[in-house]
């Protein structure tokens, strides 16, 4: 599939010049991008954690926030309709933030759970990080997932072959997506800048809007993420039409949210980078 993307901006100056130096790194969500083919690991976690309280959620309500601070993605969820009812019902009372809190430590060991379950890095990923370090990149990452969900993931991808140079998760930074904090923080870790130099990879509209908010260029996943919300198998079993809708439906959402690119998987992303770097070497910014 060819890669989908905006028109060329004008060039904007750092200090009084364009940056035209070479692409230098770039930050890959977890979820639905790197590991976790369809992002069913949240999702099952949520899931699980709303019905352990007499307000189930579906599938559908779950992954519409996703991207967000956990904590943020719990309150979203409460103040649906349908689960402030059904909150108000089991509990004689409305929502109150102590539940959001006591919620938010009850999704750790669920998530936890999951993510073994789910952390299988996804094809093309690894190639993908090979073909960086060859030409000199630097690989960062950004998650919705706190430090302790994480403690769990990152030695599972390791094991498997990713490791990337910086992970910074929602635990150290003072707001999580689509604030560009954890972006900053992977910039300084790399030791990388402009922000120009760097490319925001993710599969949410959180993650578009990440990249966007920290100035960075920015690339969608329409195929393994949350937007198509399957895991690898379930997809393929779909008629190919079927699938091919569902991807599209992705790509539009992802587009909808300001991504330069869109593309269908990993291995598709190298002649993204191509082209960035034929853009910043032109002056060209991801600036709109």
């Amino acid at each position: 599939m060819a890669a989908v993307h905006v028109a060329p901006v004008a060039p904007v100056g750092i200090g009084n010049r364009a940056y035209r130096g070479p692409l230098r790194g770039v930050i890959f969500d977890w979820a639905g991008t790197t590991v976790d083919f369809g992002s069913c690991a949240p999702v099952a976690a949520l899931q699980k954690l709303f019905e352990s309280r007499g307000a189930p959620i579906s599938e559908e309500d779950a992954r519409a926030p996703m991207g967000l601070h956990k904590r943020d993605h719990i309150r979203t969820l409460l103040k649906l309709p349908q689960v402030a009812q059904a909150w108000s019902s089991r509990h004689g009372r409305p929502v109150e933030e102590t539940d959001v809190e006591a919620m938010y430590r009850d999704l750790l060991p669920l998530t936890l759970s999951a993510v073994r379950e789910h952390g299988a890095v996804i094809a093309g990923v690894i190639e993908l990080c090979a073909a960086l370090r060859r030409a000199g990149l630097r690989i960062g990452s950004t998650t919705g997932y706190s430090d302790e969900m994480m403690a769990e993931l990152i030695p599972l991808a390791a094991a498997q072959g990713y490791r990337p140079d910086a992970v910074v998760t929602v635990s150290q930074v003072p707001a999580g997506r689509p604030a560009p904090w954890m972006c900053f923080r992977n910039a300084e870790q790399l030791n990388v800048y402009p922000m120009a130099a760097l490319i925001k990879i993710g599969d949410t509209v959180a993650d578009i809007g990440e990249g966007l908010s920290a100035g960075m260029w920015t690339v969608g996943l329409s195929r393994c993420g949350n937007e198509v919300g399957l895991t690898e198998a379930a997809l393929l079993a779909l008629p190919a039409t079927e699938q091919k809708a569902r991807i599209d439906r992705a790509a539009g959402r992802l587009q909808k949210a300001g991504a330069h690119y869109v593309v269908e998987s990993p291995a598709e992303v190298a002649a993204v980078l191509a082209e960035v770097s034929e853009r910043l070497c032109r002056g060209e910014t991801p600036a709109c």
